[in-house]
């Protein structure tokens, strides 16, 4: 059987030469990012919703951030946070190289605390990719900042496999989180959710209730 993702990245097209210079700086320092397919998805969504509004949980270097930022209309802005600013200095230096550091604010702080205060609503797009143990916590938060329609996305719902196995003893605490957190977001009221097989297991949600 052939290699389904060689297949799709050889006829994908290459990604702009700055977002590979990024992706191959993330997988030398072992920074976790999200896979090619799931910035293919974002910067995809970003652009058939015209998206104004972003609000991304996890900045690291910035692979998603910029994956967004190029598909973003004139008037639209990404709103990041990271508390780890010597990562978050990488992703503004490659948002300064691509032209793109006006349409996004990085705000060094814990997800948590600035989503219970946080003051920008009807966002059109809360893109999830931090702390695994928070991610219902971020969940919870981030839907009644959504528009109606608007979409929560979420990375590594399949956790490299782990969430699918049979839980064990010795599962981390990481894997119970998230295993936990697909059955909350399947079943939440608010959304109209499903869990793609795409990169590390992606996560989308639309908001369906005022």
């Amino acid at each position: 059987m052939a290699n389904v993702e060689e297949y799709l990245n050889r006829i994908h097209r290459d990604p702009s030469p700055l977002l590979l210079e990024l992706e191959q700086q993330g997988h030398a320092n072992d920074i976790p990012i999200v896979s090619r397919e799931t910035g293919r998805l974002l910067s995809t969504l970003v652009h058939a919703m015209q998206a104004n509004r972003v609000l991304e949980i996890g900045t690291a270097y910035g692979y998603s951030t910029l994956w967004m930022a190029l598909a973003l209309p004139p008037a639209g802005h990404i709103w990041t946070i990271d508390p780890d600013r010597a990562r978050t200095d990488i992703a503004l230096g490659y948002l300064t190289r691509a032209g793109k550091a006006d349409a996004v604010d990085i705000i060094n702080q814990p997800a948590l605390e600035v989503l219970k205060t946080f003051p920008v609503r009807n966002l059109d797009i809360v893109f999830i990719d931090a702390l695994k143990a928070e991610y219902e916590g971020y969940l919870e938060l981030a839907v009644p900042l959504l528009k109606r329609s608007g979409l929560v996305i979420v990375d590594n719902l399949m956790w490299s496999g782990r969430s699918a196995a049979e839980p064990k003893p010795g599962d981390s605490v990481d894997t119970k989180a998230i295993r936990e957190f697909n059955k909350i977001f399947l079943n939440h009221p608010q959304l109209d959710a499903t869990i793609i097989e795409l990169g590390d297991g992606t996560g989308i949600g639309a908001r369906i209730d005022e």
